[in-house]
């Protein structure tokens, strides 16, 4: 097995640990992306050292923020499964729900949660616009985690309609994001959000800043959100 000696100190820095057996499913979780890697684009981190820092540390880092009383989780705009499938790992008590618009991916996932023997998660082919709409989906969990790369708006329009109510979006960024949340203040509010202060922080070890920002389900989303497929990346909310 791989080295973790960093991600093991880092998450005690953070008062997490996880098992020796949770680490053997990290391990084989690298193995597989790096394998599939070469015949489908996944990733452009490959370094073990980078994929640890960058997606596993970056994924995990959840730990910090991560509400109490939370039973459900969907991680929409997977990609090749962060945060989600380390998230998953870390937390086999929570039930866990991938989606991702791209059916190669959710495939590429579903060989990784047979390997990893992973009993909570289910993975979902869809656009975020129509899990938001579905009522399968819709206003249905308690916490909605996006570490796509999009303005918070955005994100908003696509995670907000999935959380239940006094349930909670975080949204993984990068850096400050003052600005950001300045700009997307009116179109939390309109969703039915409201947001809290940023936490920022730095991956112990590197020079990567990063930030969450936690956004609360106060009232029920309008039922005219999201709106119909490319509109929400198009035109953001004011």
């Amino acid at each position: 097995m791989n080295d973790y000696t960093y991600l093991k100190n880092v998450l005690n820095s953070w008062n997490f640990t996880l098992t020796d057996s949770q680490y053997e499913q990290l391990d084989l979780f690298y193995n597989l992306l790096i394998e599939k890697n070469k015949v489908m684009n996944l990733t452009a981190i490959t370094e073990f050292d980078e994929v640890v820092v960058k997606h596993f540390a970056d994924s995990l880092s959840i730990c910090k923020v991560l509400p109490e009383n939370i039973n459900t989780v969907c991680d929409l705009g997977t990609g090749a499964g962060f945060p989600g499938i380390p998230m998953a790992i870390a937390y086999p008590n929570l039930q866990f729900t991938l989606i991702d618009s791209l059916n190669k991916r959710i495939k590429f996932l579903q060989e990784v949660v047979d390997a990893l023997g992973l009993t909570n998660v289910t993975l979902i082919h869809a656009r975020a616009e129509e899990a938001g709409r579905n009522k399968l989906y819709r206003e249905q969990f308690d916490l909605v985690v996006s570490r796509a790369v999009a303005n918070i708006s955005t994100l908003s329009e696509y995670c907000l309609p999935l959380v239940n109510l006094g349930g909670y979006f975080i949204s993984f960024k990068s850096g400050n994001i003052s600005e950001e949340i300045i700009a997307s203040g009116s179109a939390i509010n309109k969703l039915g959000g409201s947001m809290d202060e940023p936490v920022y922080f730095e991956l112990p070890e590197t020079d990567i800043a990063r930030s969450f920002l936690i956004i609360k389900k106060e009232k029920k989303t309008p039922k005219s959100y999201p709106r119909k497929a490319g509109t929400p990346s198009k035109e953001p909310l004011t």
